[in-house]
């Protein structure tokens, strides 16, 4: 194993019912719109890759949503605009812990010295506020690549944001290793060639793993873990774990 890809939202924090849904509701209700996504609804719409794309999927089925086109695209970005400005917020107020296990692991692979990065399709301003706010102001520092939605306008499961970070990172896709949370990114890894961990999330602890090569509830601890070989101990998921994985993958 010679790098680490990351996924954001719902892997290096649980990201989507507690920020961005919030960040959504507070943009409706700052525009005076009366739409309002609950857990339920959010979680439906987590579907459709992408804020913006998101935003759009909704209005279609709202009457009340503008009838233009161009009048509904306009909308979209502007609330999406605005929801991004309010996650910033509940991000800097501390709404968003990284989930158990993120920081260790981060902190073990740069100590190791193993390159990584990140493949995500949320945008980069969202990026900046999480890790800003749990790594420091250098955080892009410790990443050999990060590609964002405005590198990658292909979401996820299209392979693009993953050929972009393996690019950076210089490394063929098999030697890579990805930790994703859902079925998009899942198949995007492995639509890429690159094998992949799944660390469940919230919205996604029953979704699809179909390709996965190893999965459990979370990297904080290796109990519900499965993968190849011998279960991982009862303590957190570090590199130790990961590479013997990687190690036991299939090969062509």
């Amino acid at each position: 194993m010679q790098a680490l890809i990351w996924d954001v939202d719902g892997t290096l924090a649980e990201t989507e019912r507690d920020g961005h849904r919030l960040a959504f509701n507070e943009a409706f209700q700052a525009l005076g719109l009366p739409w309002r996504w609950d857990e339920r609804r959010y979680g439906e719409l987590l579907a459709v890759t992408g804020g913006r794309e998101r935003l759009l999927h909704d209005m279609a089925t709202r009457p009340d949503a503008p009838a233009d086109p161009d009048a509904r695209r306009a909308l979209a970005a502007r609330l999406h605009a605005l929801k991004n400005e309010r996650y910033a917020a509940i991000v800097a107020a501390g709404g968003i812990p990284l989930r158990p296990g993120v920081a260790e692991l981060l902190d073990e692979a740069r100590r190791a010295g193993l390159p990584m990065a990140i493949a995500t399709t949320t945008s980069r301003s969202n990026v900046e506020a999480l890790l800003g706010a749990h790594l420091g102001p250098g955080w892009a520092a410790g990443f050999a690549a990060v590609v964002c939605a405005e590198d990658a306008p292909r979401k996820k499961p299209d392979p693009q944001a993953y050929l972009q970070a393996l690019a950076g990172l210089g490394c063929a896709p098999a030697e890579a290793l990805a930790l994703e949370d859902a079925w998009p990114g899942i198949r995007a890894a492995v639509a890429a060639g690159v094998p992949v961990a799944v660390t469940r999330s919230v919205y996604f602890a029953d979704g699809p793993v179909d390709g996965a090569l190893a999965v459990g509830p979370g990297l904080g601890a290796g109990a519900g873990w499965r993968g190849p070989g011998r279960p991982p101990g009862a303590g957190r998921i570090g590199l130790a774990q990961l590479r013997r994985w990687h190690a036991a993958r299939p090969r062509p």
